[in-house]
């Protein structure tokens, strides 16, 4: 497989993404509205762990556009909870991508504890011989959410995948305790 043109449609798609959500959020500061998006990230997945995966899943690699859907990844955070659900709405409402699956795994944590609300999108890129459908992931989460995945991810990374039971016990205990934090900045919001 020649990566670097398999790569070429997934690079264009997190780059345009980042700077049309971007964009959204400078259109509520000019506006002098606060935006509902903090900041925005993405990535696209390392040809090591897309290989990886190959294996573990027994993937065909002409159906890798197909079967894998978080190649082309972007992150929106967002500073609170409920804000997570506007931006969703933002996703909703446009027409330059269409929403293949939604998972809220805000409300519905996985039993790790992990939070985020995901989206499986269909978005055409333009290249020069023709529209090319790609499949991105976009997730949406608070700050406070992104920092526990970030932690756990990259404890699970040092330990193979496989955390050993006391650490995910214990990382479930502050993901509830964070989406608590959460809650309770809401809360404060709310009364103000």
């Amino acid at each position: 497989m020649d990566w670097d043109q398999f790569y070429v449609p997934y690079q264009q798609t997190v780059t345009e993404l980042k700077v049309k959500l971007r964009g959204l959020r400078n259109q509520y500061e000019k506006d002098g509205k606060n935006s509902p998006i903090e900041f925005v990230t993405g990535r696209v997945k390392s040809q090591a762990s897309i290989e990886e995966k190959i294996v573990r899943r027994h993937l065909d690699e002409a159906r890798l556009s197909l079967d894998l859907q978080d190649i082309a990844g972007v992150r929106i955070m967002t500073k609170y909870v409920e804000e997570i659900y506007t931006v969703v709405e933002l996703l909703r409402g446009r027409t330059d991508f269409q929403i293949l699956e939604e998972r809220d795994y805000v409300m519905n944590a996985k039993p790790s504890g992990y939070r985020s609300y995901h989206m499986v999108i269909e978005y055409p890129v333009q290249m020069y011989s023709g529209e090319k459908k790609v499949l991105a992931e976009i997730q949406v989460r608070t700050v406070a959410m992104n920092v526990w995945a970030t932690i756990e991810h990259d404890l699970r990374y040092k330990h193979g995948d496989e955390l050993p039971k006391q650490i995910a016990e214990q990382l479930t205990v502050l993901a509830d305790r964070n989406f608590e934090w959460d809650q309770r900045v809401s809360e404060i919001r709310a009364a103000e």
